[in-house]
């Protein structure tokens, strides 16, 4: 049950300013093109000049990359106790063909009680509460123990580059918990998938499309690799079978070249060169070491029968299985939270994918809890949207939880 005091905390929680705000970040485009240099750089300088008009405060910037920058800002209660950060990210994935679209991907429209945009759910709406949240604790002297700190945070989208750099420069070091406001419905995610990255280079030789003979088909060795490597996942599915919050281990290509850019493509000429990304999301119980020593097993075994066998494997991203349990101070605050605000039970769930919170808990063991705003299967897809409600809620949600959490 809410106390009086909390009530009159959640006054201070401005519906019509978090809509806004969220608006004017959906409409800053920040998706990276290196064809034209644009990068997180406009919504930066937006969040940087909000905080100094509205919290009266200055955030510490730091540089990441040429026109990547992390925005930091500690808000210090002057009492002794523990730190809780907020934590999400600027940057948005591309928009496609805004022509697919029904409401223009950075227009932020308004229909029937959603904001739709890039952005939008994932997480432009995530960063909006981050930062109304830091708004109400100020405005309304919150009485608590510790402080908040707030990572908004560049790159996430793909390598984590801003979450790395944090963590480089010591703001983790003594963070005792994390709200990570990805798009997650406002459920309790106390898990996120892990995620092995692959870049597969196939070598053959060049030839005629009529003289195949006079070549090596790199094309057909990637065959036999993308038809195994699916078989693998059938066998992992099968041992590992399917986890709570996680769903199944996945073993997805993403991308096939060939030939890879920049030669271009022609119908009748055999490449001499096929390339293709693969995607692993990994569930507990598997063991990223296992994986890779049965995948060049794999690649070995095809090699074995074919002399002319020649593969190259890059792995370009390791991040491993991160989970917690529903005893962490953070979740049993954020718990009871919910049901006083919702009236309902929380709903425990887990991130299909890796966050900045992946390397927050694995690297410094920081029990990160991911439950922002925004329907979970949403992102990256066109009419991309939040509801306002949801929006709204996890305001609320953030705020109480804060409160509870560095109340203790």
């Amino acid at each position: 049950m809410l106390s009086e005091y909390e009530k009159k905390l959640l006054t201070f929680i401005d519906k019509d300013e978090l809509v806004e705000l969220t608006r004017s970040l959906v409409k800053i485009d920040s998706v990276i093109r290196p064809e034209t240099g644009n990068t997180e750089a406009q919504v930066v300088n937006f969040i940087t000049e909000w905080i100094r008009k509205e919290l009266g405060m200055e955030p510490e910037i730091n540089a990441v990359k040429p026109g990547r920058e992390n925005i930091i800002l500690r808000i210090d209660s002057g009492k002794p106790g523990k730190t809780l950060m907020f934590e999400g990210h600027t940057d948005v994935v591309s928009e496609g063909d805004p022509s697919l679209w029904k409401h223009p991907p950075f227009a932020a429209d308004v229909e029937d009680g959603k904001i739709y945009g890039r952005g939008s759910c994932d997480m432009k709406a995530g960063v909006a509460v981050n930062l109304l949240t830091a708004k109400a604790v100020l405005k309304s002297g919150a009485d608590f123990n510790g402080s908040i700190l707030l990572g908004i945070l560049c790159d996430e989208e793909d390598l984590m580059l801003g979450v790395q750099d944090f963590i480089r420069k010591g703001h983790a070091d003594n963070v005792d918990a994390c709200l990570v406001s990805e798009p997650e419905e406002n459920q309790l995610c106390i898990s996120m998938k892990g995620a092995l990255r692959i870049k597969l280079t196939v070598h053959g030789k060049m030839a005629h499309g009529a003289m195949p003979l006079t070549g090596i088909n790199p094309n057909t060795r990637l065959a036999k690799i993308i038809v195994a490597f699916e078989e693998f996942e059938t066998q992992q599915k099968e041992k590992f079978g399917k986890d709570e919050y996680l769903g199944w281990p996945s073993v997805t290509f993403t991308v096939i070249q060939s030939p890879p850019p920049p030669e271009p493509p022609q119908l009748n000429v055999m490449p001499g060169e096929a390339v293709a990304y693969v995607d692993i999301r990994t569930i507990p119980g598997q063991k990223h070491s296992g994986i890779k020593k049965s995948l060049a097993s794999i690649i070995e075994d095809l090699g074995s029968r074919d002399p002319n066998f020649n593969v190259s494997v890059e792995y370009l991203a390791d991040k491993p299985v991160v989970s917690m349990g529903k005893d962490e101070p953070i979740v049993v605050s954020a718990a009871s939270v919910f049901q006083d605000v919702t009236g309902k039970q929380a709903v425990y769930n887990g991130v299909p994918g890796a966050t900045d919170g992946t390397f927050l808990r694995d690297l410094k063991g920081i029990p990160c809890l991911v439950n922002g705003p925004g329907p979970r299967h949403i992102p990256h897809q066109t009419d991309e949207y939040v509801e306002i409600d949801e929006l709204i809620e996890s305001a609320k949600l953030y705020l109480l939880t804060a409160y509870r959490y560095l109340s203790k």
